[in-house]
């Protein structure tokens, strides 16, 4: 008898398994839910361990052109393509010598969309427009980007980017996650993880999305580009939108005071707590601090996104489109509005670049959407003191091709995808200004010079902030992932 008691004051002293697996997870759920509370406390704890460095920006304005705008166009002048206008692109393989033909610029070794595969003929295709030097750097600028050419000297034109992807879909999945296939987290949200929160009222990472007027409704932009992915979902994106609700689900119900709504989220937390410390599972933990995020923003949005606030100079400086929502004006300036306020990762997506045909009639819409607006952005983060420490960054997800897609007429009216060479620039952060990075040969159709890959474009924006791109990772399904996967170089050229 006294054996069996023993036995079983032994079995009371002993853990099961489902008691151990549910206290380790309370543990993880109770750390998941302080470093969404305390996002500092985390960064520091990273910074700690060794993987972050003294970062050259604080935060980031990534403009995104989506749909691929033509850096032919734009920025990377030839003047051989006005030269040889009209004649074939691609040399000819003789099968039975084995070479290729004298005539012709590029051996076409490359693969082509399905858009333009089957064409018979692949003439080199001059820019309509005209280009000029500008500044003390002597940056070529074409004449559509009349406010861009103003701020030459502060730009770092990065010529030489590539990609693999040719279709749009993976090709901007590609430059946000930096995978071609979804799932993964997004820039935004890998920042979010690695470097916490420098305003608890307003998210770490938003995004702004405006229609561009050359092509309106072209290219759609997915919300798995500002998702977190595996990481937390409290790193995925926040969108803003325009119109009178810029976050949705945010207003109180009609007749809910601030006090009754204070209440309801406090009770609503006491019983997500308690299935927090049953369950420990890390994306209850993500709901509790998604809810205090939401009652904070009740404020924070409508203070952040009253631009009409703005001096009547700010104003004018964005151009007449900056006081309706949605527009790439506006966005701009709530881009500045919200990076003042601490907000990490601001992304803006401007659609609309993906000029097949009608070219010469859609890219100078495009450029009057953009021109004013983001000049009159980089002028009014120098002007406060900010673009030392803020990167801002304009391009799209891969070029165009030197070749017109049809017939070549008196310029180009359209250009197929071209992810073998295009145009970026980046401005303040600690990238050089007054720089030209990388080459394209003479047809602008190879790089030639310095290759910056996607990949190290990515790190290159990490080391910005303070990132070691090789150690900023997080462990899922038995494998460490990192946002440049196992690529990726710090282009250190272009670093001031």
């Amino acid at each position: 008898m006294i054996a069996k008691t023993e036995d079983r004051e032994l079995y009371r002293q002993v853990t099961t398994r489902r008691e151990l697996l549910r206290s380790g997870a309370a543990g993880i759920g109770s750390l998941a839910l302080h470093s969404m509370l305390a996002p500092d406390a985390l960064a520091e704890q990273v910074k700690s361990g060794g993987l972050h460095f003294a970062p050259k920006a604080k935060r980031i304005i990534f403009l995104f052109m989506n749909g691929a705008p033509s850096q032919q166009d734009l920025f990377d002048y030839k003047p051989a393509v006005d030269k040889y206008h009209g004649q074939e692109l691609f040399k000819t393989f003789d099968t039975e010598a084995g070479e290729w033909s004298d005539e012709g610029f590029v051996e076409k070794t490359q693969r082509l969309t399905g858009m333009t595969s089957g064409q018979k003929s692949f003439p080199i295709a001059r820019s309509k427009w005209k280009f000029q030097q500008h500044g003390e750097s002597r940056a070529w600028i074409s004449e559509l980007l009349p406010h861009t050419a103003k701020i030459a000297d502060d730009l770092c034109f990065v010529k030489s980017m590539n990609t693999e992807a040719i279709n749009h879909d993976p090709g901007v999945t590609f430059f946000q996650t930096g995978h071609q296939q979804p799932g993964r987290p997004s820039m935004g949200a890998w920042m979010s993880y690695g470097l916490g929160s420098a305003n608890e009222n307003l998210p770490t990472f938003c995004v702004l999305i405006s229609n561009g007027t050359g092509r309106p409704g072209s290219q759609p932009v997915y919300s798995k580009l500002w998702s977190s992915g595996f990481l937390p979902s409290v790193h995925q994106g926040v969108q803003f939108r325009g119109g009178d609700t810029p976050v949705l689900y945010l207003n109180s119900q009609s007749g809910e005071t601030v006090d009754a709504r204070r209440r309801m989220i406090g009770r609503i937390e006491m019983l997500n707590q308690l299935q927090l410390d049953t369950f420990g599972d890390p994306e209850i933990a993500t709901r509790i601090a998604q809810y205090e995020m939401a009652f904070r923003m009740q404020m924070s949005v409508p203070e952040a996104t009253e631009i009409n606030q703005e001096p009547k100079h700010i104003l004018d400086a964005y151009g007449p489109e900056c006081q309706t929502p949605g527009k790439f004006a506006a966005n701009c300036l709530l881009a500045r509005r919200l990076a003042e306020r601490g907000v990490r990762f601001i992304q803006l997506y401007h659609r609309g670049w993906d000029q097949h045909g009608g070219l010469l009639a859609a890219l100078p819409k495009q450029c009057s959407d953009v021109d004013q607006p983001q000049a009159a952005l980089i002028r009014d983060l120098k002007d406060r003191g900010m673009l030392d420490d803020t990167l801002v960054i304009w391009g799209g997800e891969f070029g165009r091709t030197t070749y017109s897609q049809g017939k070549a007429g008196d310029a180009a009216n359209g250009r197929d995808h071209h992810p073998r060479c295009f145009t970026y620039w980046m401005a303040g952060g600690g990238v050089k200004p007054g720089m030209t990075y990388g080459e394209t040969d003479v047809v602008g159709y190879n790089v030639v010079k310095d290759p910056v890959h996607v990949h190290d474009f990515q790190a290159t924006v990490m080391h910005l902030m303070g990132i070691d791109h090789e150690k900023l990772t997080f462990k899922y399904q038995g494998r460490r992932f990192r946002l440049t996967d196992v690529h990726g170089r710090v282009v250190k050229e272009i670093l001031a």
